[in-house]
């Protein structure tokens, strides 16, 4: 992987997706139809996102996993416009672990190119990523990815399907198929309407025409409008659908208890205790593995959950140290320590130096930010049902990586890949969280200790939530100089913050070294539209060992904290309206324009101020989705409140409004519960937060009226799970600075204020 990165950039060139780096027939080269031989009777399948029975039973596989961002809807509907059925006709599963179902659009969206730049360097990128998506074969959701990377492999699923079938209609009938069409899951010869079922089996023999045409979006009937949820009544009902739902015969339950000090290893343990517990049937070391990164543990098999909860707690433990800082203040150094470097630059637009070297005092702004750690804090706790018997591994688990999964437990059991079912169930939540191993790891290697008994292990909510992989903390220093218009004409960025890649390398990756910069580091600050002649962002790496990995819009999620809110204090030093400073400074990009003037519009933006009020607004472009917001607060006896948040985004074709919606809402409140209270600190190495009560999220009562506006104005199709979450902060930071003229530095922001 490292060779074929380095390949990438430093070549540069079209060639590379031709056979430079992977080899044309690698590239190209399908990949087997993970359906093939576990069909049941009666079904049929045409490609590896559709199954057909005899008797009309359709089912869309879903290769992506649903954790609340309604992609077994919107997949769905991909499929089913295009072969011309009901998306209420139609079933979903859950996609097996398979390299068919790679995403490359998320390798892509990784390329060292901003999401505007369109040229041939950029594009040349884009493509070689997405080729090694093809290539490596992950399965995986994340990155607000899951429609952009199916728009177009499920319509021609969908599509090529449709034409295969009324090839065979049209052999039955003995008619040229071009006489033939399709409505509502039947194939019209005539008078007839032929089921898809009755030709399925003879379809699937059939290679598609050649001359395959996707259907106009004029002539949609599903896709651009609010669909039914195909899991509404699964999850409204209380259905067994996610994993710490699985029951099997005989199964046993187990929970483990890992070194609170990340990545430290076991000394010694004392299990007498647990086993005086009732209900407990076997105490296990959790044995590191070579080059491994997760910490030594313990795992407890018991009859029941509780009784391994309880045994757990019975232990006596002796940990090692770990290798970090051991609490806020030495991690706070080592952060200051890499403000100092640059140690990555991946933006430096005309000569910063030079035009901060004669710019008078009065023309400078600056300011220094930072943020702490943050668990992802699922609902559902990490867990994962195993059962390992003649020379076969089963696991069912919410999980984001299917294919790292098979890999993985393969590993762990010691079996092929080909012996290992990965059941991906419905997520309780993933932010990310569930894209690492761990959890499943964990429970193939209890697995083995369970005579051939099937077993599932679930993270209590402590263990869950001081072993995360979480968002890392981070520093910048802002400086900007004004122009004679008032407009800044240089701006300088400084972060510092460890490595997420790396981070996550070590775990998933350990043999590879990562290649080329850290992307996730700057994303939200050097990815920015902002038209400013002199712009630099660089970046010191923080040398600090706690796991951490992608949270909900990973490096946006603090750096458009930071771009935001300084450039509010810079519009305030130039006298400028936050709404018209960021207007001009866009006015090169029609989508930014739009969601800034629909924003202004829905929150009334230009009305007064009214008294005991304050209203503050953030524009942020990431994962493809130009995305504006204003919040308003009130102060109520002191504290704030925050009343309103107006949200407009533009992701360029909106498949299913509802979702969108629904999508950015839930990452606006996401925001602001980091911006209320959420924090991860560390005390003698440990996490100090372990359940909700000392990491809260936003309730219910403090929640604000939210509206959110959908435009489709740009180019090209941008994501939805992600973009609402990063504007959230520096709006609402915005807002309190307008309403009591407080600025905001440090997160979370109630450092410095009480909310309501």
């Amino acid at each position: 992987m490292g060779k074929i990165l380095r390949r990438t950039f430093l070549i540069g060139t079209a060639a590379i997706v031709g056979g430079v780096a992977f080899g044309t027939y690698t590239v190209k080269k399908p990949y087997d139809n993970p359906l093939d031989g576990k069909l049941a009777d009666g079904e049929s399948t045409f490609n590896p996102y559709l199954k057909v029975t005899s008797d009309n039973q359709i089912t869309v596989m879903i290769p992506r996993s649903e954790m609340g961002q309604g992609v077994t809807t919107t997949l769905a509907a991909l499929v089913a416009e295009e072969l011309d059925v009901r998306i209420e006709d139609i079933s979903v599963e859950h996609a097996p672990a398979s390299n068919a179902y790679f995403n490359a659009a998320m390798l892509e969206d990784g390329s060292p190119f901003p999401h505007y730049q369109r040229d041939f360097m950029a594009d040349t990128a884009r493509d070689a990523m997405g080729a090694l998506g093809k290539v490596l074969g992950l399965q995986v959701t994340g990155g607000s990815s899951s429609v952009k990377d199916a728009w177009l492999k499920m319509r021609e699923a969908g599509c090529a399907a449709r034409e295969t079938l009324k090839l065979a209609a049209a052999e039955r009938e003995g008619v040229a198929a071009d006489t033939l069409r399709t409505e509502a899951g039947h194939v019209i010869a005539g008078d007839k309407k032929i089921p898809y079922g009755e030709l399925a089996e003879a379809a699937a023999r059939l290679d598609p025409p050649s001359n395959m045409v996707l259907r106009d979006p004029k002539d949609w009937k599903m896709l651009g409008k609010p669909l039914p949820r195909t899991d509404a009544r699964a999850k409204s009902t209380g259905a067994p659908i996610f994993g710490i739902d699985v029951r099997l015969p005989d199964m046993l339950f187990a929970t483990i208890k890992m070194n609170p000090k990340l990545g430290g290893a076991l000394k010694s343990f004392t299990a007498d205790g647990a086993k005086a517990v009732k209900g407990v049937v076997k105490v296990v070391e959790m044995k590191r593995q070579d080059k491994e990164k997760f910490g030594g543990g313990v795992a407890v098999i018991a009859t029941n959950t509780w009784a391994a909860f309880q045994g757990a707690e019975a232990l006596e433990i002796e940990w090692d140290d770990a290798d970090y800082p051991k609490d806020d203040a030495a991690i706070a150094e080592v952060l200051n320590e890499a403000l100092t470097r640059q140690d990555q630059t991946p933006r430096d637009d005309g000569d910063v130096t030079a035009a901060f070297a004669d710019a008078p005092q009065d023309q400078i702004v600056e300011a220094e930010y930072g943020v702490p750690y943050l668990a992802h804090a699922t609902m559902e706790p990490m867990n994962a049902t195993a059962w390992l018997r003649d020379g076969k591994f089963d696991i069912w688990t919410g999980n984001q990586a299917p294919t790292l999964i098979r890999d993985d437990t393969a590993y762990e059991v010691g079996l092929d890949a080909e012996a290992v079912e990965v059941h991906t169930t419905y997520l309780g939540g993933g932010f990310g969280r569930r894209g690492e191993v761990d959890f499943a790891r964990f429970a193939a290697r209890v697995a083995k200790e369970t005579d051939g008994k099937p077993v599932q292990v679930v993270w209590s909510r402590e263990e869950d939530m001081t072993h995360d992989t979480y968002r890392p903390a981070s520093k910048s220093k802002m400086r900007a100089r004004l122009g004679g218009d008032g407009l800044p004409v240089a701006l300088d960025v400084q972060l510092a913050s460890p490595s997420i890649i790396a981070s996550v390398m070590a775990r998933t990756f350990p043999s590879l070294s990562p290649a080329g910069p850290d992307n996730t580091m700057f994303h939200g600050a050097a990815d920015q539209p902002y038209g400013i002649e002199n712009y630099r962002v660089a970046a010191g790496i923080a040398p600090i060992d706690i796991p951490i990995g992608f949270w909900r819009s990973v490096g946006h999620s603090y750096n458009a904290y930071y771009m935001e809110s300084f450039l509010d204090e810079v519009a305030e030093k130039a006298g400028k309206d936050p709404l018209e400073m960021r207007l001009a400074l866009l006015k090169e990009h029609p989508a930014a324009i739009g969601v800034l003037e629909k924003v202004a519009e829905m929150s009334d933006w230009k009305a007064p101020a009214r008294a005991g009020r304050g209203k503050g607004l953030a524009f942020h472009l990431s994962f493809g989705a130009w995305t504006a917001e204003v919040i308003e607060v009130s102060l109520l006896d002191g504290e704030v409140k925050i009343e309103n948040v107006w949200c407009a985004v533009d992701v360029g074709t909106a498949l299913d409004p509802s979702i969108v919606k629904a999508q950015l809402q839930s990452g606006i409140i996401y925001g602001l519960s980091a911006a209320l209270g959420q924090e991860i600190t560390f005390a003698d190495g440990q996490a100090e937060q372990t359940n909700f009560d000392t990491y809260d999220a936003m309730r219910m009562s403090q929640c604000p009226n939210i509206e959110v506006e959908v435009l489709e104005n740009a180019k090209h199709l941008g994501g939805a799970g992600e973009p609402g979450t990063p504007p959230a902060i520096p709006a609402l930071a915005n807002a309190i600075h307008a309403a009591t003229g407080k600025r905001l530095r440090q997160m979370p922001l109630s450092k410095d204020i009480d909310f309501v």
